[in-house]
């Protein structure tokens, strides 16, 4: 089948099968079911495997009691729900934002609020305003390539926003699952490292390794960590032992570099495509240049609603996402496209962007 026949998919932001480690990890499993088969095969800490959050801790240069594991990152908001929040607290969000924080912080009965997303990051004006508006518990924030606009802040975006977080005593949840996937430029202060009594650093194996590992990391507190790993406990009484130990081995023996350079090497020519796509099918459109991670988003012109896009793009063999489920006003995401490219092959990145360009241009002519 032809690139041109198959049908491209816009849709999830999955790593490319071809990432996986494989052989490396069936040699990990079957070193940890050989030597240590009984510790994560029974039940076990819900804090998860320590020798994995010895590891974490090493590389983060933090306390072993500062790092919980959980089955992927994801699930620490939940037990934040649990642990942290009460229903009808603020939590601010970018906006765009994770569409599955959304979901999870609204079952918890939170109060979003959205504060719109640059290029450089967070939007200070909007980010000061609602912070005196709302008195946030909470703010969420992917400042890493972020997903879904492929935006990542500066540093000196990042000062503001722990100075504000030490200012008003509101909590940063920094999720940075894409931070080690930067494929240009140079790496920005995370901001743990910025205000660490206030910042709940979140992260997974995920990217990096694999999604079926099923392996997260959330580094804070030792405090709160404790009441997350309580609520883990009350929640599914045991993490993923055989997959933290995988993950631990995979690192202790010196895999985990290597397999991000090999990403690295595998996602570049992947955003240099579609950058190139961009520039050259779609000249006029609002969009942010990324620098790594899995995502590119732009925004369509007055006139072109995504929900018309969708359908003539579904014709054209394209699959895109609505892109409301990305705000938390969900009308702001009428015009928003996310584009994850890492899944796709440089030439189907290409002809999906044409494709884009097509359905975009029919579109505005007709309207």
């Amino acid at each position: 089948m032809t690139t041109s026949e198959r049908t491209i998919n816009f849709t999830r932001g999955v790593p490319a099968d071809e990432a996986f480690p494989a052989p490396e990890l069936a040699d990990c499993v079957t070193a940890v079911l050989r030597e240590r088969r009984v510790q994560v095969l029974q039940y076990g800490p819900s804090a998860g495997f320590l020798p994995l959050r010895e590891w974490v801790a090493a590389h983060h240069g933090v306390a072993v009691d500062q790092v919980l594991l959980g089955n992927g990152s994801l699930p620490f908001i939940d037990l934040l729900g649990w642990a942290l929040l009460e229903r009808g607290d603020s939590v601010l969000v970018e906006s765009p934002t994770y569409d599955r924080t959304l979901t999870l912080l609204r079952r918890h009965g939170a109060r979003v609020a959205g504060v719109p997303i640059t290029g450089e990051g967070l939007d200070l004006d909007a980010l000061e305003a609602a912070v005196r508006r709302v008195r946030p518990r909470l703010l969420y924030t992917i400042p890493d390539f972020q997903n879904p606009s492929g935006a990542t802040a500066t540093l000196a975006n990042r000062r503001r926003v722990a100075e504000l977080a030490a200012e008003h005593g509101f909590w940063i949840l920094e999720d940075a699952p894409y931070r080690p996937l930067r494929y240009r430029g140079a790496e920005v202060r995370s901001l743990h490292e910025l205000i660490p009594a206030r910042t709940l650093h979140m992260s997974s194996f995920t990217k990096q390794i694999s999604p079926g590992v099923r392996v997260g990391y959330l580094i804070g507190d030792a405090r709160l960590v404790a009441r997350l790993a309580k609520a883990a406990e009350d929640t599914y009484i045991t993490p993923n032992l055989l997959g933290e130990a995988a993950v631990y081995e995979f690192c202790h023996r010196g895999l985990l570099e290597p397999q991000l350079e090999r990403l690295r090497t595998l996602y570049r020519p992947r955003l240099e495509a579609a950058c190139a796509a961009m520039r050259r099918c779609l000249p006029d459109a609002a969009w942010i240049e990324p620098d790594g991670g899995f995502f590119l988003s732009l925004t369509l012109s007055a006139g072109v609603r995504a929900e018309d896009l969708r359908a003539r793009a579904a014709a054209a063999k394209l699959n895109l996402t609505d892109g409301r489920g990305f705000f938390p006003e969900p009308a702001d995401g009428d015009r928003f496209l996310r584009l994850p490219f890492c899944a796709l092959t440089p030439e189907e990145i290409g002809d999906g962007v044409q494709r884009l360009a097509e359905v975009v241009a029919t579109l505005a002519r007709r309207g």
